[in-house]
């Protein structure tokens, strides 16, 4: 399993009636991301609560734990990061219509577009590894959605909506091209020291390795440095083992 992290999404598509449509469509794509038990998801949201939580236990208001400790926060391999470029309904039809808390929700036809860019960053080098654009389109009878105050996306009655239907295939469509993507770049782990002919790595059955999977082991030679620009460009590699997980 590859390690990403999620940032909230840039809502780019003009509509506005949604506040938090980017952050709450990063949420559900982190959701899911953890629910397809292909990745280790790790929380950037929320990254300044815990941030905030490791400076007061680090006080001396604090009795002194082991809990949130400074330094611990675990870097992740990929950053997963985008935009909304477009978000929009048509409707078409009448009837009565029903309005709670500001959510006005009709009898009509509805159809449903979204359109989202999804950036795979190498969290070492900032590098973009691969950009793609992802749609989801929904449609048919049932209930259309208005606005007149703040929307959650996450609600059962939102996602009933084409908008809501429209957000869940885009997801879908994201897990699938994220999952093919990162499934080719190489997985890499760091050893931890070697006792007694045993060889300690610092991966286990979180990354989703098994007894019987094996591994080249190489060792990073000198850094490799573009003379034009500085940009690191890796270095040399001598593979020195080959082994087998057993325990």
């Amino acid at each position: 399993k590859k390690t990403v992290a999620v940032f909230d999404f840039k809502n780019d598509s003009g509509y506005s009636s949604i506040v938090n449509l980017g952050q709450d469509f990063s949420t559900q794509l982190s959701d899911a991301l953890v629910q397809s038990g292909k990745f280790i998801v790790l929380s950037r949201t929320d990254l300044d609560v815990v941030m905030a939580e490791q400076d007061l236990a680090a006080s001396d208001r604090m009795a002194k734990s082991s809990a949130a400790q400074t330094g611990k926060i675990v870097p992740a391999q990929i950053l997963i990061k985008g935009q909304i470029t477009e978000f929009e309904e048509d409707t078409s039809g009448g009837g009565q219509g029903l309005t709670i808390k500001g959510v006005s929700l009709g009898m009509k036809k509805s159809s449903a577009h979204m359109a989202v860019i999804i950036q795979l960053i190498d969290s070492t080098t900032g590098e973009i590894l691969e950009s793609k654009r992802v749609e989801g389109d929904a449609s048919g009878g049932g209930f259309s959605i208005g606005y007149s105050g703040a929307v959650d996306v996450n609600s059962s009655s939102f996602k009933k909506t084409s908008l809501g239907k429209a957000i869940q295939i885009t997801i879908d469509q994201a897990v699938d091209y994220l999952a093919n993507k990162l499934s080719a770049l190489p997985w890499q782990g760091k050893v931890v020291t070697v006792k007694d002919g045993l060889v300690f790595v610092n991966s286990g059955q979180v990354a989703g390795i098994q007894i019987g999977d094996a591994f080249a082991v190489y060792q990073e030679g000198e850094a490799l440095t573009d003379p034009d620009t500085g940009m690191n460009l890796g270095s040399e590699k001598t593979k020195i083992a080959d082994i087998k997980i057993s325990d």
